[in-house]
């Protein structure tokens, strides 16, 4: 059991992952002989084996206490953790287990490196512009959500696009049948929204990018609006029904004649970094892009 005074971070982990016990382990036993507590849901208890740690009973308290969240696995464990650190305001660093890992911070092999840097509090903090989501019925609120990703409304049935009128700012922007539509931050824009034809959008530019999902309108580009803006979709009161993901992790039905709104959440998510590196640096190492021959500016000025 922790002791007051002791330090204690929370370990995330994708159980269901090959060797995510393992890394689990090797994390846990670095920090504990460093007299840190580390803290696991039963959720991911039986990752640990036979590691004395503590259990906490109630996920969304789990990171009380903690002065860091440690996630082993990829980008949707990340999320996962990015859920239990918000609520309790702590810093949440992401070692990447899955494939390309985009919010994590470390990948397997720097296992040691990060039990390292989080015992000498190696870390700086970059937060992160998350959107707060609202769901009316018949001017009645009725659902509230976040995300740090995106939000994205899509159609319930297969055969059916949705019908859905674009808002920003209290004015009427467009009407879309579409299959669906992506709201994201910019830490979003190379999720989803990406993969359905969004722009990347750096960090440090805060915004909220609007991306149509194989729309049948005249205009149906992707829209960068102002992190300021308030964003509204409203779903036709004569077509199907829809469902609201945020993050891809909680789901909310949406009844014909609902109407969603997005904005700018007052609460951010704080990642923590061990590496000084650019945006720019993470998206060709990510997304391996071909830079070979490139010279540079001192070069070119020599």
């Amino acid at each position: 059991m922790t002791t007051q005074g002791r330090r204690r971070v929370l370990l995330v982990v994708h159980s269901q992952r090959g060797q995510a016990a393992q890394f689990a382990v090797q994390t846990a036993r670095g920090l504990m002989a460093q007299d840190i507590d580390v803290i696991v849901t039963e959720e991911d208890l039986d990752a640990l084996g036979e590691v004395s740690v503590q259990a906490v009973a109630v996920d969304e308290h789990a990171a009380d206490g903690c002065e860091l969240v440690i996630v082993l696995g990829g980008d949707g464990t990340i999320l996962r953790g990015a859920e239990l650190a918000r609520g309790a305001d702590v810093p949440l660093l992401g070692v990447n287990l899955g494939h390309v890992g985009f919010l994590a911070e470390a990948e397997r092999e720097d296992i040691e490196e990060v039990v390292h840097a989080v015992v000498e509090q190696a870390w700086n903090v970059e937060e992160r512009m998350a959107i707060d989501v609202r769901v009316w019925r018949a001017g009645k609120l009725v659902q509230t959500t976040w995300a740090l990703n995106e939000m994205s409304m899509e159609k319930a049935m297969r055969e059916r696009m949705i019908d859905v009128l674009v808002e920003v700012d209290g004015r009427p922007l467009s009407r879309w049948g579409c299959d669906g539509v992506v709201c994201s931050t910019p830490t979003g824009s190379t999720a989803y929204a990406f993969s359905a034809g969004g722009p990347v959008v750096w960090p440090e530019v805060e915004a909220l990018v609007v991306v149509p999902l194989s729309a049948h309108a005249l205009f149906a580009r992707p829209l960068v609006v102002s992190p300021r803006s308030v964003v509204a979709f409203e779903l036709h009161g004569m077509g199907p029904a829809a469902v609201l993901w945020a993050d891809g992790r909680r789901l909310v039905e949406v009844e014909p004649a609902s109407r969603i709104e997005v904005r700018t959440s007052p609460q951010p998510v704080r990642l923590a970094r061990l590496i000084s590196g650019t945006f720019t640096d993470r998206l060709v190492a990510k997304f391996s892009l071909p830079v070979s021959g490139w010279r540079g500016e001192a070069e070119h000025r020599a």
